[in-house]
């Protein structure tokens, strides 16, 4: 059962979040944003997230074995370089470590994207990051 709907308590806030995800979905390509999604929902524990990411990459024609492997990316061939740099910096930057995101990690982001597709994919990995943390904190559950 859900803490709160957030939508229902917060809705100003809801409608900014929601701000920043139409920004997202116009300016970062609709696969990679939907690995980034399902990867960051995956490290964050978000079971609705999960969800949702995985039907909606399934219904936009994505394949089930790449979506399965994004658990497992690194180690699966199914990605390319620039997708492969968009999962690694989604790791990176939604598990903050001591010293932030590693420069290996930001440089060979900044090997495969120019500089306004990292700034819109840096985007993307913080909202998906502030959807998961309040689908978690509220305990949202998917849809049965």
């Amino acid at each position: 059962m859900s803490r709160m709907d957030m939508a229902a308590v917060a809705p100003e806030a809801v409608q900014a979040v929601l701000g920043l995800e139409k920004y997202v979905r116009a300016n970062v390509d609709h696969t990679v944003l939907e690995l980034v999604k399902l990867r960051a929902s995956m490290r964050n524990g978000c079971a609705f997230c999960v969800d949702l990411h995985s039907r909606d990459a399934l219904a936009a024609g994505e394949d089930s074995r790449r979506l399965f492997a994004v658990a497992a990316w690194h180690e699966t061939p199914f990605f390319d370089e620039r997708e492969r740099a968009a999962l690694a910096l989604t790791d990176a930057v939604t598990r903050l470590g001591e010293h932030g995101v590693p420069d290996d990690v930001w440089g060979a982001a900044a090997k495969v994207w120019s500089e306004k597709e990292l700034a819109d994919l840096l985007m993307a990995i913080a909202t998906i990051n502030v959807w998961n943390r309040i689908a978690v904190t509220c305990q949202t559950q998917p849809p049965t």
